[in-house]
């Protein structure tokens, strides 16, 4: 992973008391999700990706310009105590602005 990549990305990681079965089901069902992550927020309300029990991603838009888009990925695992290791990273998927003009051609100024 390059740097560029790396200064666009937030990492989290979470502790939680909860078994992985529990977390998988508020990540993935989205009648769970949607009480923290609603679809209102994500660019696709389906999962970009998922490898079931393990880890599930998907992407987010803006909703102000210049309406970029990021990918949350959540990932758990067990741990030693019966509970559940959570990490999420968040990562801008849009690292290409466009410029502020459009290219849409030359501006001109009646005199």
């Amino acid at each position: 992973m390059s740097e560029a990549e790396k200064s666009n990305e937030l990492v989290q990681e979470y502790q939680l008391d909860a078994t992985t079965e529990k977390v998988w089901r508020a990540i993935s069902i989205a009648e769970y999700r949607e009480a923290w992550l609603p679809n209102a927020v994500l660019a696709e309300a389906e999962p970009v990706d998922c490898e079931p029990g393990k880890s599930i991603r998907y992407r987010l838009r803006d909703d102000a310009p210049p309406y970029l888009k990021s990918d949350v990925t959540f990932l758990i695992a067990p741990d030693d105590a019966g509970g559940t290791r959570l990490t999420i990273v968040h990562r801008l998927a849009d690292l290409h602005l466009q410029a502020a003009n459009d290219e849409n051609g030359p501006l001109m100024l009646a005199a």
